[in-house]
């Protein structure tokens, strides 16, 4: 129920804008490696 949830079913909310919430997860892990300051 919970995978089904997280990695099929798209949402609406605020931060999902539609996208599954893995994918959200994925997204924003990328965007924190590109923002991380503690890498300069």
């Amino acid at each position: 129920m919970v995978s089904g949830n997280n990695n099929q079913r798209t949402h609406q909310g605020k931060m999902c804008c539609g996208r599954t919430p893995m994918a959200t997860l994925h997204d924003g892990k990328q965007l924190w490696r590109e923002k991380d300051l503690n890498q300069i």
